[in-house]
């Protein structure tokens, strides 16, 4: 491909770069696509157990965090779960729906990859790998993207590197240094969706590794009903890992770990089970070892029957709000997608593209929006993929 004339040049063969390829194609656009991996897809195939959470069925504008929360509602409302479906459908692709409305494949998520390949066959899609961006030159409205001796032009450029979130991925912060390239703002990168760690002053969570509960998380004013895991280093599950995203450093999260338990059901207790103590009623609720950690740190012993009422409504007010301060996450290696990114100030939400440089668009995970856990960032992808593509 030395010094090839494109439409418009991808940068970033995920999930957000395959759509938009593959859409420009089929729309008639002479259209190169590059990753600096030997493989495209690769954390679509790592996705969801290997088998790809693919979108969420309850995909709406406010399971996505952005400093402009009304950013993604464009998109996501031109191209949504239904209309990815249907591509699936058309490649006979078997799925099915978990809970909170998570639709996975019954197979492999190599199949996803598969699909948006054979869609960018479609399109006459050219593809490059293992070929690291050289150097990026914008003059007389063009991109001219350099690969070693080798380069491309094009009147579009679009960044779909994604985030720094997995680096033995060959995750990067590319899109960043791009968009501060061409002078654009970023808000700054954060790992989300990624595990919370404890410091010694919370030993009473370190001491559970491997306990797992159902329960509700809370950070500021989110809350996320799911289970719970309890780590080495920490607390980890979808829950957390959901809670993760608003959390910041040196604020508490607090846990609800009896959430279908009304006021006064310890007092209930009392009465119909006096001669039980905390510990034991707490263990019919909840996995043993917590109940008991649990119980010792709350401090009521003996039987219901000699506690007070006032006693056991503050054990109750300290197990549906239990807080605790994480001292840090576990970084963008275990993190699932990264918050921040380019600023949604400085693009269009209708095209992804910037509105100080014509022809230069941001998709995915490089752009300040990030949804909650349980496909609902594939969607992202899927739908500003798209958008960027009707532009170009």
């Amino acid at each position: 491909m030395p010094n090839r004339s494109y439409d418009a040049i991808v940068l970033g063969a995920g999930a957000a770069g395959l759509m938009c390829a593959a859409t420009a194609g089929q729309r008639g656009r002479r259209v190169l696509l590059i990753d600096h991996a030997d493989r495209p897809g690769k954390k679509i195939l790592i996705s969801g157990g290997g088998r790809c959470n693919f979108t969420n069925l309850g995909t709406a504008p406010d399971r996505f965090i952005s400093a402009n929360p009304h950013f993604a509602r464009s998109a996501l409302a031109r191209y949504g779960p239904a209309d990815f479906l249907e591509l699936v459908g058309r490649h006979r692709i078997a799925w099915h729906e978990k809970t909170l409305g998570q639709l996975f494949c019954d197979g492999s998520a190599r199949q996803i990859v598969d699909m948006l390949l054979e869609e960018c066959d479609r399109g006459a899609v050219d593809l490059t790998l293992g070929d690291k961006v050289a150097g990026i030159d914008h003059a007389d409205a063009r991109f001219c993207v350099s690969l070693g001796e080798q380069t491309a032009s094009a009147p579009a450029l679009v960044i779909a590197t994604g985030g720094p979130s997995i680096p033995k991925m060959g995750a990067t912060g590319f899109a960043y240094d791009v968009a501060r390239r061409f002078r654009l703002k970023v808000v700054e990168p954060r790992p989300a969706l990624v595990p919370l760690t404890l410091g010694e002053n919370e030993q009473l969570f370190r001491t559970l590794s491997g306990v797992s509960a159902d329960i509700v998380a809370k950070a500021g004013r989110a809350a996320f009903r799911e289970a719970a895991l309890f780590t080495h280093r920490g607390l980890s599950g979808p829950a957390i890992l959901q809670t993760s995203s608003y959390w910041r450093h040196g604020d508490a999260v607090a846990i609800d770990f009896l959430p279908d338990h009304a006021a006064g059901w310890l007092k209930q207790a009392k009465r119909t089970s006096p001669r039980m103590t905390l510990g034991k009623t707490l263990a019919g609720v909840l996995p043993d070892r917590l109940a008991a950690t649990l119980s010792d740190r709350i401090g009521l012993t003996g039987e219901l029957a000699n506690i007070p009422d006032a006693r056991l409504n503050d054990a109750e007010q300290m197990l549906a709000g239990w807080r605790f301060t994480p001292n840090g996450t576990e970084g963008f290696a275990k993190a699932e997608v990264t918050a921040g990114g380019v600023s949604t100030a400085e693009l269009s939400s209708q095209t992804m593209g910037a509105r100080r440089i014509p022809g230069l668009h941001f998709i995915g995970e490089a752009v300040d929006v990030t949804g909650w856990l349980g496909g609902y960032n594939f969607q992202w992808a899927w739908a500003s993929g798209w958008a960027a593509a009707q532009a170009l």
